[in-house]
């Protein structure tokens, strides 16, 4: 007798999960791993997640308990019918279960839905998975002296993101908590992957170019594909690579506690790195010496590299110097509060944003960008530069006369990110160069890099 278990089977005693009854299967089928082809029965790809033993404590019509010994789960679990389809029925179908579309209950109870229950209490030390995570930032800063106690990764040109897996189904947060999931599917794989596996993970979103470099421009079409049909067609076009660096969480034991060097570790055992493995992989870690890792970095093209005390714990939402970022290139999170008219080929668009950092009642200005622009990046941004359009100037601090008299004020909302060689004595950016808008930021977590 066979059940589809879309959530895969709950690992705490709190949670029920979708069962649904499918039409019985050959022993031989136990054994099975391959393809079945698109349109058949149970078609699409086939793996052997676990294997075991039961031993049957109960069995009728309408509750089966068994104990289960397997390699990867063990425990006593109970599988009740319930009096017919549920609002969980449908979602376990439309999550893709297509093996169920026949399902029917012992008894013949066609239609009826079961639940599935784990009957162990919990560990006494259990903590649930969390949820709404923010990630751990770092602290703009110099090489480490003592490189024995560090740790050493390169700096992706990418977009931070948390990663929430329960039962196979993954859940992609931005670090202001915006929801990713839908506009990145081609990494879903590493739910199903990680199986009834509870984990949070900590890692960065990139696209790389035909050269293999990272390019934040090239994820700016994505992150808001949140349409099934355009997402799944941007990431054919443009695929992603999550690059990941930290666990924080893994089957009922928060590990944020835990050493950055013994996370580490624990991130590796998971095996998630395969030769079939397309849409991620593990953050390269070297043990020093820094200078020669940061080198290395420029040698390749890369923003910097990351210094991360091999004892640090790991400290959500804050910013912390047991996290040291060194830049090879100047980027700076900024503010936008105006912008002025295009002139030449640009007559008619924008021409240039109006940039500012936080300031006690407004934005101090830091300069103006005027290039780095694509025709499509222009098109997005005068839309969203009109809704947010003001009549009040933002800036608290002196704008130049030359802007100022042609400026439309906005709303000071817009976060985006810019490229520039220094700052100069006044405060203002030289040679900025515009990178792209920064959705996962908010006006708040703006401040100066460097």
């Amino acid at each position: 007798m066979s059940w589809a278990v879309p959530k895969g089977l709950p690992v705490d005693h709190k949670t029920n999960h979708l069962a649904v009854h499918t039409e019985d299967h050959p022993l031989e089928y136990a054994s099975f791993e391959g393809s079945i082809p698109p349109g058949a029965y149970g078609g699409g790809d086939v793996i052997v997640w676990d294997h075991g033993t039961y031993d049957e404590l109960k069995w009728s019509d309408r509750e089966v308990m068994v104990v289960l010994h397997g390699g990867r789960i063990q425990g006593t679990y109970v599988l009740f019918a319930t009096d017919g389809p549920t609002r969980g029925a449908k979602a376990g179908a439309k999550a893709g279960a297509k093996a169920v579309a026949k399902a029917s209950a012992p008894g013949g109870g066609a239609g009826r839905s079961w639940m599935v229950h784990r009957m162990d209490d919990d560990p006494a030390d259990y903590e649930p998975l969390p949820s709404h995570l923010r990630p751990m930032l770092a602290t703009p800063g110099a090489l480490p002296a003592d490189d024995d106690a560090w740790a050493y990764e390169f700096k992706w040109d990418g977009i931070r993101a948390l990663c929430a897996v329960d039962g196979g189904r993954i859940h992609i947060e931005s670090r202001n908590g915006n929801d990713l999931t839908s506009s990145f599917p081609e990494l879903r794989a590493l739910g199903e992957q990680l199986g009834s596996r509870r984990v949070a993970l900590d890692g960065e979103i990139v696209a790389f170019d035909e050269s293999g470099h990272p390019r934040f421009q090239l994820l700016q079409p994505r992150i808001h594909a949140s349409d099934a049909t355009k997402a799944k067609r941007l990431a054919a076009e443009q695929p992603v690579v999550y690059v990941l660096f930290d666990i924080l969480y893994l089957d009922g034991v928060s590990l944020m506690d835990h050493p950055y060097a013994e996370r580490r570790r624990t991130l590796e055992s998971l095996g998630l790195v395969t030769k079939k493995t397309q849409y991620w992989t593990l953050s390269p870690q070297f043990a020093g010496p820094g200078a020669d890792v940061l080198q290395a970095s420029r040698t390749q093209g890369l923003e910097g590299i990351l210094a991360k005390r091999l004892d640090s714990a790991y400290l959500p939402g804050k910013r912390s110097p047991n996290w040291t970022k060194v830049k090879n290139l100047l980027t700076q999170e900024v503010i936008v509060g105006g912008w002025t008219p295009g002139e030449g080929n640009r007559q008619g668009r924008l021409g240039s944003l109006l940039l500012g950092l936080p300031a006690e009642g407004g934005l101090q200005y830091i300069g103006q960008v005027g290039t780095g622009f694509s025709v499509s990046t222009l098109d997005d941004l005068a839309q969203r530069l009109v809704a947010r359009r003001s009549d009040h100037n933002p800036f608290v601090t002196e704008v130049p006369p030359r802007y100022q008299h042609v400026a439309i004020w906005v709303e000071p909302t817009l976060v985006g990110e810019v490229r520039f060689s220094e700052w100069t004595k006044d405060g203002r950016m030289r040679h900025p160069s515009w990178r792209g808008l920064r959705h996962d930021k908010s006006p708040a977590d703006v401040h100066r890099e460097s």
